[in-house]
């Protein structure tokens, strides 16, 4: 690529930020291809209706921001919490090879 394309392609992508865009790639069925450019296409214009679309899609796919301290909350819900296990490892050597 040419220094004259990659200079054209970093501008390009700078005017898209400066209007709040971001250019990815997704991976989906060839089949649905027409139909995420048109949401995409949708979805990037500032419009009550693009607002209207984002918040119905997050609502019919259940999108709920992640929630820090998942791994502990399960943990602290076993039913071995406090039975004194011992899951210390014995620490040796190893096995004795021939090399």
């Amino acid at each position: 690529m040419s220094e004259a394309q990659k200079r054209a392609i970093h501008s390009y992508r700078a005017r898209l930020g400066e209007r709040g865009l971001a250019r990815f790639e997704v991976l989906g069925r060839e089949a649905d291809r027409d139909l995420i450019r048109s949401l995409a296409r949708r979805l990037a214009e500032d419009s009550a209706d693009a607002s209207h679309l984002r918040s119905l899609v997050a609502q019919s796919i259940g999108e709920e921001p992640p929630q820090k301290g998942g791994i502990l909350r399960a943990l602290m819900a076993s039913p071995l919490i406090g039975s004194e296990l011992d899951l210390s490892r014995p620490r040796d050597g190893g096995r004795k090879t021939d090399l």
